[in-house]
């Protein structure tokens, strides 16, 4: 069982595969624009599923893992939401990776539940992780659940965070 208010509404979830890849494409323009300001080369993949459009940037040369970091990443994305909405007027949920930093990213959101589950297990009622962006509470959440665990979002705004502990 999880329990987060960074569940999506109800009408980000009800958009069209039409409009999700209209987002994505839009996206990848815009992404290609900065990737043009900046002097950087990368190829540019747009994807849809759950409900979201991704847009993967990758290829390129040592100059984009400079983009790669979760930080930039996370700006990377909160911009191309805004220049999207501000095309579609509404909000859009889609998901910016930069190299392959997302996998990582997740592989290591992976390992910190990993060392918080055997916390359990060796006793303690609760793990308090790292803060962490809405996506990657939601993929924190996925992953405690399917092991049979209980997962819930505390603090606000950049502090917020997950605690995990026994179902």
């Amino acid at each position: 069982m999880t329990q987060d208010n960074d569940a999506p509404t109800q009408e980000s979830s009800e958009l069209s595969l039409a409009e999700l890849e209209a987002d994505g494409d839009l996206a990848a323009d815009y992404v290609e624009g900065l990737l043009d300001i900046a002097d950087l080369d990368g190829d540019i993949d747009i994807d849809v599923a759950n409900g979201r459009a991704y847009v993967s940037v990758t290829g390129g040369d040592a100059e984009l893992e400079r983009l790669a970091g979760a930080d930039t990443v996370q700006a990377l994305q909160d911009l191309t939401r805004l220049a999207v909405q501000a095309k579609t007027g509404r909000f859009s949920r889609l998901i910016i990776d930069v190299g392959g930093s997302r996998n990582a990213r997740a592989t290591e959101l992976k390992g910190m539940v990993d060392a918080a589950v055997a916390q359990i297990a060796a006793g303690r009622d609760e793990v308090e992780l790292e803060p962490m962006s809405s996506y990657e509470r939601k993929l924190v959440h996925d992953d405690v659940a399917e092991r049979g665990y209980f997962s819930e979002s505390r603090g606000e705004g950049r502090d917020r965070r997950l605690v995990i502990s026994r179902a």
